[in-house]
């Protein structure tokens, strides 16, 4: 009789990408696909620094988005270095975390279903729906999927109308650079997907690599567009601007919020 595998054990997910199996290194499933998490080690620390006046003007919960992006990198890598149905579970879960993190933190006010006259009252709600979601996750692993989609389509039609209300150039070149680089995200995630043959052939079965890089670019810089629209409707009288780093004239760096008027204001949105 055969026993079933541990879910802790390697190859347990059924989920495996295109490129070769420890093929270079023996302990590492997907070398590259590992690796290419890196981006996600780099923001946030980066962006933990580049946001404390927006902590002390406007939210100290973005502390909280950067560290579930870690929290991101650090899962998927793991995921790819095993290919275990743990990782890949941890892998999910953390990107359900960030997107229902962002949502409880940045939803505007405007768009407050009834009963909801206090954020803190739907942020409870939402942690709520998070410890739910994940739970039934993890005993259907195929839920996940649908909570990502059903997640993921929101944010994204939530991001094109809140761009599309913006009247600041350089607030919505930055959303149009956004709405690209996940465009090609997506193009390197299908064709990974459904043409592994191919990419194969060509000896470059890495496009779900490529897809680490861009989607951690589209994740980082997706939330510095809303937590900037939330800092508009929150504390217009700060006169939050978007900035770059390490120079504000190369507007391809890693963008950031800053306040023109003071320092520091009252609103302490946990």
């Amino acid at each position: 009789m055969q026993q079933t595998a541990w879910p802790l054990h390697r190859g347990t997910s059924p989920v495996d990408w295109c490129e070769g199996n420890y093929l270079h290194s023996p302990v590492i499933a997907e070398f590259v696909n590992t690796f290419s998490n890196i981006l996600f080690f780099i923001y946030p620390p980066l962006l933990t620094g580049l946001f404390r006046e927006y902590a002390q003007c406007v939210n100290r919960g973005v502390y909280v988005i950067w560290g579930l992006l870690l929290t991101v990198g650090l899962t998927s890598a793991y995921f790819h270095a095993t290919l275990s149905l743990v990782g890949q579970l941890l892998d999910e879960v953390a990107i359900l975390w960030l997107l229902m993190a962002a949502f409880a933190l940045w939803l505007p006010r405007r768009y407050f279903s009834y009963g909801f006259k206090e954020r803190r009252n739907y942020q409870i709600t939402m942690l709520i729906v998070s410890v739910a979601a994940t739970a039934l996750c993890c005993i259907h692993p195929i839920l996940n999927a649908f909570a990502l989609m059903g997640l993921g389509i929101p944010a994204t039609v939530l991001l094109i109308v809140e761009i599309r209300r913006c009247k600041i150039p350089r607030v919505v070149k930055l959303g149009h650079r956004c709405a690209w680089v996940w465009f090609m995200a997506l193009v390197c995630w299908i064709n990974d997907r459904l043409f592994c043959e191919f990419w194969s052939k060509l000896y470059f079965p890495y496009l779900h690599g490529a897809w680490h890089l861009l989607i951690a670019i589209v994740a980082y810089s997706a939330c510095v567009l809303f937590a900037y629209f939330d800092a508009c409707d929150t504390v217009p009288e700060q006169l939050p601007i978007l900035c770059f780093w390490p120079s504000d004239k190369f507007e391809l760096g890693v963008p950031y919020i800053r306040f023109k008027n003071g320092r520091k204001a009252e609103h302490h949105k946990i």
